[in-house]
């Protein structure tokens, strides 16, 4: 399981996340997602550390802490599969284009 970390700012670094977690225990990765156009962080980042405890006490510690002039909102992640929908909504939107298609035949 790994932990979300969500509010963060736009400067920070996996660097900046191992130091501020490792006072919690083993921090065994960091993934700080960037934008695929500008490369710069978006916000958030997924922490995993070595136990469920470590977990849960970096949790209680940092969620609504200030860190970095930000109030960081930090909890369990959520499985990717719970999020799988979202895929799916954007494939119906590519659908509405496709019945049109049937029009321009000459």
């Amino acid at each position: 399981m790994s932990i979300y970390v969500g509010n963060l700012s736009y400067d920070v670094t996996q660097e900046d996340l191992s130091g501020i977690f490792a006072e919690y225990g083993t921090v065994k990765r960091v993934q700080v997602p960037t934008d695929r156009e500008t490369g710069r962080p978006r916000g958030f980042a997924f922490v995993e550390m070595g136990t469920e405890a470590e977990e849960t006490a970096a949790i209680e510690a940092l969620d609504g802490a200030e860190w970095m002039g930000r109030d960081l909102k930090v909890n369990k992640a959520k499985p990717k599969e719970d999020r799988g929908d979202r895929g799916s909504f954007g494939g119906n939107r590519g659908g509405y284009g496709g019945g049109g298609g049937g029009r321009n035949r000459y």
